[in-house]
């Protein structure tokens, strides 16, 4: 006998017989096939790396530096140890080592650590201390090197460096005088003009060569940067990231530390005449631009005794220094804040693709940096981005009103047949055969179409992804507050557990609660999505299958719990959707007829508030 509803016990031994094969295939699958694919060409990304970094090793940088200190000191302790050049910029603070002219001490003026604003974010850091991270710009000869990282410069000016007043070093090593003059502009660009003139009687061959290096666990150097930031990893592109000759070149720190470099062929890297290379965090980054227009060498290495370095180097092209000739070049280093008109600004200025080094997407390209440009613009105009984001929400649905309109009246119609159509179930319920037949007829004869309402989610999931992406990589929602969020950029401040805000114990702390904290670490906004989400359902005709009907009331408590954990930016644009989504939907029910739960509700407390009260 049949069952009332769904399949019969043949066919469901049948789909679960269905179901274990195709499993079974994809794992015989992935180990005789995948696994094996996979091995080799670890294998041959791994020596291909492993050669790489013999060539390019060669260049002279092998120093001490190549090295973690067994011991590291504290930042205030490894500044110390050595003379430095102080700079206060516009938007950065720090110092240069004067021992190889290395920037390894950077702070941002704009931006802090946490939501308390208590420390400025340091970017760069010693070597001597804990994760170094650092760069310069070094001179290289065909076997020795002339102004390398142990080389000591010395200031000719007394002044501190800031956005309008460069500095000047020099530099004399075996006959070939080094003067620099070290700048940073208003943001976050120094520029190195290096004049070197040969004053021996031969000819000498020189290369300039950029470097940056990062020491240790890439988790590590992610958290001492920015706290967080390490679980983000499939959100955004965090590792290496560069423009070489208008091809962007990206790699995962998780795969640099697998010793995979550079994707792409040796070509792709070699004789470059534009462009620039670096490491980005996720709202962060440290790139080398070299000359435009001057040919340079990329490559990345895995260096230290342990492969515990990870560096980046620009190699330009040789230069021929005859007796007594001098050679001028402007190398820059960028080190801050990866802000959309920032970088927009250096891309103006001649630098490739610098918009690039925010991760826009892949697929999504084209409608995320249309998305921020807009978001960015309203939040210039209205002053807060929270009302920016529901400014820009109501943008995009204002043109998809109309086919959500012709949604709703099918859904409208819809419900208008759920009697029939529960009479149908009824009268049929032995015969599914004949059931569909009928259920089939009642739609040709009333033009129903039950999948109409489904259409607008092919234009809302594309939006919804790409508005995620774009909330989630553009720092301007990093610590940015908006009514009882202190921060936009992280899951929602409130949770039942500290009674939505009014206790003092952060929702994180609560949500860490083995299993008991995932029911009370839910906060205001993933609340009222639930519930928006569930209104909208109610006005929805409801499946005609009981286990699909169960499904879709469980699904506003499930998503209830995803959003749980989602940035409360993006979360405070999925309720204000839903809410306009919601009225757009009841007011066409009603112009259809059509009475919904809400109506019933509504009549339901009337009636108790007017019956007269027993006696």
């Amino acid at each position: 006998m049949m069952q009332n509803n769904g399949m019969d016990p043949q066919d469901q031994r049948n789909f679960i017989l269905a179901m274990a094969l195709m499993i079974g295939f994809i794992l015989i699958y992935q180990v005789l096939v995948v696994n094996p694919e996979q091995a080799r060409r670890q294998a041959e990304l791994q020596a291909a790396a492993s050669v790489e970094a013999e060539i390019v090793g060669d260049g002279g940088l092998e120093t001490a530096e190549l090295s973690i200190p067994a011991s590291p000191v504290t930042i205030d302790e490894a500044i110390s140890n050595d003379s430095r050049l102080d700079f206060a910029g516009n938007r950065v603070t720090g110092s240069i080592r004067l021992r190889g002219a290395v920037l390894d001490d950077l702070s941002l003026s704009d931006h802090y650590e946490t939501i308390d604003r208590d420390d400025n974010l340091r970017l760069l850091r010693p070597r001597a201390s804990d994760n170094g991270f650092y760069a310069s710009w070094y001179w290289l000869g065909r076997n020795d090197v002339f102004a390398g990282p142990d080389d000591n410069w010395t200031q000719t000016n007394e002044a501190e460096l800031r956005t309008d007043n460069p500095v000047e070093l020099s530099l004399n090593k075996n006959g070939i005088a080094f003067q620099r003059q070290i700048s940073v502009d208003e943001n976050y660009m120094f520029t190195f003009a290096d004049t070197v003139t040969n004053t021996t009687t031969e000819q000498v061959v020189l290369r300039p060569v950029g470097s940056v290096r990062r020491h240790g666990d890439w988790k590590d150097f992610l958290e001492a940067t920015d706290p967080g930031s390490s679980r983000k990893m499939g959100l955004a592109h965090q590792g290496l990231i560069g423009v070489l000759d208008d091809r962007l070149k990206l790699r995962s720190y998780k795969n640099l530390a697998k010793g995979q470099g550079i994707k792409g062929d040796a070509a792709d890297q070699n004789n470059l005449q534009a462009g620039w290379l670096g490491f980005t965090d996720m709202y962060w980054m440290t790139a080398l631009v070299p000359q435009q227009g001057e040919t340079y060498d990329a490559a990345f290495n895995l260096r230290g005794r342990n492969d515990e370095i990870m560096e980046v180097t620009t190699t330009l092209d040789q230069i021929i220094l005859q007796p007594g000739e001098t050679v001028s070049l402007n190398n820059q280093i960028f080190a801050g804040a990866k802000e959309y008109e920032t970088v927009r600004s250096y891309q103006r200025a001649g630098i490739p693709r610098f918009e690039d080094s925010i991760d826009w997407g892949n697929i999504l390209y084209y409608v995320t940096r249309p998305f921020f440009a807009i978001l960015n613009w309203l939040k210039t105009q209205i002053g807060s981005f929270g009302l920016a984001i529901m400014a820009l929400t109501l943008l995009i649905k204002l043109p998809l009103i109309p086919l959500y309109n012709q949604s709703y009246k099918s859904m409208a119609k819809m419900k208008k047949l759920a009697e029939p159509m529960k009479e149908i179930q009824e009268r049929f319920k032995a015969d599914p055969q004949r059931r569909q037949q009928e259920v089939m007829k009642l739609y040709q004869r009333e033009k129903a179409n039950p999948l109409a309402g489904c259409v607008p989610i092919l234009f809302t999931i594309p939006i919804f992804f790409a508005l995620y992406k774009t909330l989630y990589v553009t720092i301007e929602m990093r610590h940015t507050p908006f009514l009882f969020v202190t921060d936009l950029s992280a899951p929602d401040p409130t949770a039942i557990g500290n009674l939505f805000g009014l206790l003092p114990i952060a929702a994180a702390d609560i949500k860490a609660i083995p299993l008991i904290g995932l029911i009370i670490g839910i906060g205001i906004l993933p609340i009222l999505y639930g519930v928006t989400m569930a209104a909208i359902q109610s006005l929805s005709p409801p499946p005609p299958d009981p286990t699909q009907r169960t499904i879709m009331m469980a699904l506003p408590f499930v998503f209830m719990f995803v959003f749980g954990n989602f940035a409360a930016g993006l979360v405070l644009y999925w309720v204000w959707s839903n809410i306009l989504s919601l009225i757009q939907q009841y007011y066409i029910m009603r112009r259809n007829g059509v009475e919904t739960e809400l109506d019933k509700l509504i009549k339901y407390i009337i009636r108790r508030t007017s019956a007269p009260p027993a006696e």
